[in-house]
């Protein structure tokens, strides 16, 4: 059991990781607002624009001037999703911070019943997709597949289709904050951090405008970064691999060996020899590239730049946190 917390309004943060959302924030945000503003006074909603090539500047300047509780923080370039939510975790000083897209697919419906949750005693509510009836059919089977691969034998279990919709409480965010790494798999991350957490379950919305940025390419370059942040497993079977061939070639070995000495039949022309050359060299390359990746990974690390530069910072915000001064 955990204790339920107190039922005084806390102090919120929302942040919206923004690429080319322009089309969308103007009618999003304000929805947000709407939705939070009468759960708590003390608020503040944080819009992390991830180098954006399209009028989204000036959209949120727009904004900013109109919602004295939005916080606009403008990245140098494009560095990605994961950089742009640590972006806003960095600067967030909620006692609670909500995590939400900027496309309109997030239903803020949904907040007043994940702060109930908070309230309860939960530390992180997080937000499990109904359906993926808007993605096409492969995109939809190797999510699948690469949740049942990385949560393989794995002591951090990854909750499956649960993305970045959710609601997290101080403690959660300042353990993120100290996790250094540079590959960053967000959704990794929340789940190795721990504390009492629990779903609930949404049916996204349609995008309000626009299409998404994100598309199969960009999964899969997510997916190889969380499977090689959270998962031997690559390197388990290419060692199982080994093994197994090591034994097929042994046992073939004993096998010519017998059909010479004791039946007297030489071993036919060269197309075993070359065939069984270029399967283990095909073999061992693939084996090569598997261990480049995680050497790749190292290499990324080694050199500690950071996830993220800002460019500029417009809006106020919440004061710092007790005992905490801003990122940002």
């Amino acid at each position: 059991m955990h204790a339920a917390r107190r039922q005084t309004p806390p102090t919120l943060t929302c942040v919206v990781p923004a690429y080319n959302e322009a089309g969308n924030l103007g009618r999003v945000l304000p929805e947000i607002l709407r939705v939070l503003e009468p759960l708590t006074r003390r608020l503040e909603l944080i819009v992390v624009d991830d180098g954006s090539r399209d009028d989204t500047p000036g959209v949120m300047q727009d904004l900013c001037a109109r919602h004295g509780n939005l916080v606009y923080l403008q990245l140098s370039r494009n560095f990605g999703k994961e950089a742009a939510l640590t972006a806003g975790l960095d600067a967030a000083q909620g006692e609670v911070v909500v995590l939400m897209d900027g496309d309109g697919q997030h239903p803020a419906a949904l907040l007043p019943e994940m702060l109930q949750r908070w309230q309860d005693g939960a530390d992180v509510v997080y937000a499990v997709r109904r359906s993926r009836d808007d993605q096409s059919g492969l995109h939809a089977g190797l999510t699948g597949l690469f949740y049942r691969l990385v949560n393989l034998g794995n002591r951090v279990q990854i909750p499956a289709h649960a993305g970045d919709f959710r609601l997290m409480d101080r403690q959660v965010v300042q353990a993120l904050r100290q996790l250094p790494e540079r590959n960053r798999f967000m959704k990794g991350l929340y789940a190795w951090v721990g504390f009492h957490s629990t779903a609930i379950d949404y049916e996204p919305l349609p995008r309000a405008d626009g299409r998404s940025s994100f598309g199969l390419r960009g999964a899969l370059s997510l997916a190889l970064t969380g499977m090689l942040a959270f998962s031997t497993a690559p390197l388990r079977a290419v060692t199982l691999v080994g093994l197994l061939l090591s034994a097929l070639a042994l046992g073939y070995g004993a096998w010519v060996i017998v059909e010479y000495f004791y039946w007297g039949i030489a071993v036919p022309g060269y197309a075993t020899i070359v065939v069984g050359m270029m399967f283990f060299s095909g073999i061992q390359l693939l084996s090569i590239g598997i261990l480049s990746e995680y050497v790749a990974r190292i290499f990324e690390e080694v050199k500690q730049r950071p996830t993220y530069l800002l460019r500029r910072r417009q809006g106020r915000g919440l004061p710092a946190a007790d005992g905490e001064s801003s990122l940002l």
